[in-house]
């Protein structure tokens, strides 16, 4: 194992070997005690940078930009790169007006879209002007020309805007080169298809089911945690869909599907009952969703207690519901609901 010396340590086995070779009284300011330092301390740098090669050629502890590197040799997607949120804006339009390719529109929190399209009907597709997780938006939240356009009322309501996704995560990033390390592309097995789905900006977890809808079938499912919903939506689904399709076998038949969400409303009585021990506790249930949820696996509940447990400043606690494990049907994965505290 490489063990790095450090400076003191150097500087004493240089200056040691050096008085030892010559005569006469060790003096503080001798030239063998200079030499001692300016030595031990280049010794110091090149051992410095040992330790630091011995850190980049191992993919869990190398540095970011090498782990890039390292990264565009082993994955057909290096890091996944920031996605546009896209959806489309409903306009209120005077007959024979049209809102035009290329209108800005904005957000109430700064975030703009723009039209890629000319529209005469009153709903024009819209793009984010900006990749990452803030375009996305929920349906029916307001929008605004930046630009007036005639005909057409300032005031726009957007439809349900997704598919944007932040650059991945450098943890992200290391999990799936260790991923592909461990398990190398195997011809369409079940680590295959979750690998390439795992290629797909936003994607964060996604589950493969062979043969669950027939001979020759293979279902693939995927969540989207970093979204305000997980669960996707059509477009991300058929997203996922199309970059499968040219890289998994001609013989299989491919379903993408986005899992059924079942929330789980847990009932808690909680000892200290203080909105801080609260916080702690919801936050711990939401780390163990995202740990153990799968589609269609049992959610145990002696874990559920064990997460309200382990929560900070915790005492004591009771688990009034669910009263037993949580086993999701085919295609259903259990979701955080809600909490009673009672």
């Amino acid at each position: 194992m490489f063990n790095r010396p450090p400076l003191t340590a150097l500087v004493k086995s240089v200056r040691d070997d050096m008085l030892s070779r010559v005569d006469g009284e060790q003096l503080r300011r001798a030239d063998a005690e200079v030499y001692a330092r300016v030595f031990a301390g280049a010794l110091h740098g090149v051992y410095g940078y040992a330790d630091w090669i011995a850190r980049q050629i191992i993919w869990d502890t190398c540095d970011d930009d090498i782990l890039e590197r390292w990264a565009s040799m082993w994955l057909e997607v290096p890091r996944k790169p920031a996605a546009a949120a896209t959806g489309a804006a409903a306009f209120v339009v005077a007959l024979g007006a049209t809102v035009p390719t290329g209108s800005v529109l904005q957000a109430f929190d700064g975030v703009q879209y723009t039209t890629t399209a000319d529209s005469v009907a009153g709903s024009a597709p819209i793009v984010a002007a900006l990749a990452g997780a803030a375009g996305n938006r929920a349906a029916g939240q307001a929008l605004s020309l930046v630009s007036p356009v005639a005909g057409v009322q300032t005031q726009a309501t957007a439809g349900e805007i997704s598919g944007g996704a932040d650059i991945e995560s450098i943890d992200s990033l290391r999990a799936r080169l260790i991923a592909r390390v461990r398990t190398p592309p195997d011809g369409g097995s079940v680590t295959d298809y979750k690998a390439w789905a795992l290629e797909v900006p936003g994607v964060t977890r996604a589950w493969v089911a062979p043969l669950e809808q027939g001979a020759g079938t293979v279902v693939v499912r995927f969540v989207r945690d970093d979204d305000a919903s997980l669960i996707p939506d059509a477009g991300e689904v058929a997203a996922v869909l199309a970059h499968i399709t040219p890289l998994a076998p001609v013989t299989a038949e491919l379903y993408v599907m986005a899992p059924v969400a079942d929330p789980v409303a847990f009932q808690i009585s909680l000892t200290p009952n203080s909105a801080a021990v609260r916080t702690a506790v919801e936050a711990e249930l939401r780390d163990l969703l995202k740990r153990e949820a799968e589609p269609g696996v049992t959610l145990l509940v002696s874990h559920i207690r064990e997460a309200i447990s382990v929560a900070a400043g915790e005492t004591d606690s009771v688990l009034l519901a669910p009263a037993a494990n949580v086993t999701p049907g085919i295609g259903h994965m259990p979701t955080f609901g809600s909490i009673a505290w009672v």
